[in-house]
């Protein structure tokens, strides 16, 4: 795991090696955290191109493994976070054709792999997570690849009329003619999900490189972007040629292939481990790699004091049974706490998912101890495990069997119902105090959610809305456009539609929430501490097999990770894992009345509010005091204004 970037000046010639050293050397030191074991630049001053690095040795931990890393012709230059798990295979079928290797890493594997197939085929060789940046010297044409499923992040755009990139985007702000300028379109979206979609950024002339994309970059004209894979096609081969087997066979070939995968996760020349919550699936991690293992695993869990967030003594439960060496470190309140005010340094883009914290948590307990971590993450969106697609699907199937007109009406007359006294009057809701009460500002809150989900709009708009942490932002905190135009930035083309609700949501899930929001959220928490973590349930071979598993096989309609918990049950009895899902959230509602009031307090000032120019104060400061008063809560709405005021005032941002 590493951080990369890079300059290129496109056109110029004959630059200032000095000038694009320098700059490569600023955005690499912004990223020395996901890279502490050593540095590197390369510069072509002629071509006015500079590729950076910075280095968590993990595979070959010598100097041959050193970056920038050139391939054996001489050919191309390459920077590469990640790992490439399936390299063993392909360095002895490319020394089979007559390639030699110096070194035992990936890398050299990689740039060998690419002079011998080219660009594209090589990518569709790579077992792994990766971002990769490839400067071809013969073409003069510079390659920017993600892996399939988004695990490993990378940014890109113009920065005073230079091409530049980076795993992060503190990398741009290293940069002195880097503007910081807010995409203001994007903030209904950002209010919407609590982060920015890909491939949106934050920041104007920036983007997010998706998943399963690659970007060909010449020396003029726009950087063309390409789909190497394509988890809607993936998603809809499935679906169209299903599992021809029985439900015991793919039990069977389910094992196997997390087995292969889980397996592959375990190469490493640093001391490795595993996140260990109790739940499903980091238990089915954690008991394939320990029946893989001649050690004991390490697996860690952090516990908290308040029963409702505490999963230790379950994955406790677990590690005594499958016999790992197991660690626990019981967080106290203010250990959390602590964590807020370094958020935005570690989330250089607005980010409001409060398991931040928890995740950053255990990141830190597991780096004490060692350099690689296996999570669990991706079963949940691969077999319909929320608890969200049963409840979803139900709703709509109600939705669709109501008359349009009456479905309209319906809406246009709870909408009218967003006032507490109106609600009060035409619905009869009780006494007259409810007015000034919590209870009746909720209701409201869900009349008004009613009311929107009951307009016409196909599903895939509904499923996103169901789930947003402000519904319509234009009407309350926003000061810009509305959601409907950002809506048209992320626009499919009906692209995830496979006939099925619940299918449909779990590609939804897949294209976005999956990479933005749990990935992204993993990735900075765990590099914050130089800590890698790898993602087995995602090995791209893994969800082409799933998606052939009929619907059936992955829920009953109420239950579930079917097929998971069938193989899990021959590694760990039912009783020990079977629990209402608790989630790695965070109490933050609270939190912003008692100990983070302060905090919270100084971030939406009236003056300051007003500085930012995004928002309507007097609706942000009444609901401020709604939410102290306890008439209203509006920890959904408060908690990403505040991610965001927190993050545009440490990075400074006009």
């Amino acid at each position: 795991m590493c951080g990369i970037t890079g300059i290129w000046r496109r056109g110029e010639s004959g630059g200032s090696a000095e000038g694009v050293d320098a700059a490569v050397e600023r955005m690499a030191l912004a990223l020395s955290h996901r890279g502490p074991d050593d540095a590197g630049t390369w510069v072509d001053a002629p071509a006015g191109v500079g590729l950076g690095h910075r280095r968590l040795s993990i595979i070959d931990l010598s100097p041959l493994g050193h970056q920038p890393m050139l391939s054996a012709d001489g050919r191309f230059v390459m920077v590469f976070n990640g790992e490439v798990y399936s390299f063993p295979e392909m360095r002895r079928e490319l020394e089979g054709l007559g390639h030699a290797f110096r070194g035992q890493s990936d890398s050299e594997v990689l740039l060998a792999a690419f002079v011998q197939w080219g660009v594209r085929d090589a990518v569709r060789r790579f077992v792994g997570m990766f971002a990769i940046a490839l400067w071809d010297r013969r073409e003069h044409q510079l390659w920017l690849i993600r892996d399939r499923l988004g695990i490993k992040p990378l940014y890109w755009g113009e920065v005073a009329g230079a091409f530049v990139f980076a795993s992060e985007l503190k990398a741009f702000c290293a940069l002195p003619e880097f503007g910081r300028r807010l995409d203001s379109a994007v903030m209904p979206l950002y209010l919407r999900y609590g982060y920015v979609p890909s491939p949106l950024c934050i920041y104007q002339g920036v983007r997010a490189l998706e998943p399963g994309c690659l970007l060909v970059a010449g020396e003029s004209g726009e950087p063309r972007v390409e789909r190497y894979w394509d988890v809607v096609e993936v998603a809809r081969r499935g679906v169209t040629a299903p599992w021809d087997g029985s439900e015991d066979e793919a039990v069977d070939e389910l094992e196997r292939r997390l087995g292969e995968a889980v397996k592959l996760r375990m190469i490493s020349d640093v001391p490795l481990g595993a996140f260990l919550s109790g739940g499903l699936d980091s238990s089915l991690v954690v008991a394939l790699m320990q029946a893989a293992s001649s050690q004991r695993v390490r697996t860690f869990t952090i516990g908290f004091e308040e029963a409702a967030y505490d999963e230790s003594r379950h994955a406790e439960a677990v590690a005594r049974h499958l016999g790992t060496d197991h660690t626990t470190m019981l967080v106290t309140e203010r250990d959390a706490l602590e964590v807020v005010p370094e958020l935005p340094e570690l989330y250089d883009e607005p980010f409001a998912d409060s398991s931040q914290i928890p995740t950053y948590l255990v990141s830190k307990l597991a780096r004490r101890h060692v350099t690689v971590a296996l999570t669990g993450d991706g079963g949940d969106e691969l077999l319909a495990g929320y608890g969200r697609y049963a409840t979803i699907a139900g709703d709509w199937q109600a939705r669709q069997e109501l008359p349009g007109w009456w479905r309209r009406a319906s809406a246009a007359g709870l909408g009218a119902l967003t006032s507490p006294a109106l609600a009060w009057l035409l619905l009869g809701v009780g006494p007259l105090f409810w007015l000034l009460g919590k209870r009746l500002g909720s209701l409201t809150e869900r009349v008004r959610r009613r009311a929107v989900l009951l307009a016409d709009m196909p599903f895939e708009r509904y499923y996103t809305l169901h789930g947003s942490f402000v519904l319509t932002p234009e009407p309350g905190l926003w000061s810009g456009g509305g959601a409907g135009a950002a809506d048209k930035l992320l626009d499919r083309g009906g692209r995830a539609e496979l006939g099925g609700v619940i299918d449909d949501m779990m590609l939804l899930d897949l294209i976005q929430y999956l990479p933005d929001d749990i990935l992204t959220k993993v990735d900075r928490a765990s590099m914050a501490v130089a800590l890698e973590t790898r993602v087995p349930l995602l090995d791209h071979r893994v969800v082409e097999l799933v998606w052939r598993f009929p619907l059936a096989f992955k829920t009953d309609g109420t239950t579930g990770k079917l097929l998971l918990r069938k193989v899990l049950d021959r590694y760990v009895p039912r009783h020990l894992v079977e629990r209402p899902k608790m989630g790695f959230g965070m109490p933050f509602g609270e939190w912003i009345t008692s100990e983070l009031r302060d905090w919270a307090e100084e971030l939406l000032r009236e003056p300051a509010l007003a500085e930012a120019g995004v928002w309507r104060v007097p609706a942000v400061r009444r609901a401020w005091k709604e939410h102290l008063s306890g008439a209203h809560d509006h920890r959904n709405l408060l908690w990403p204004v505040l991610m965001f005021e927190a993050w545009r005032r440490h990075w400074r941002v006009g």
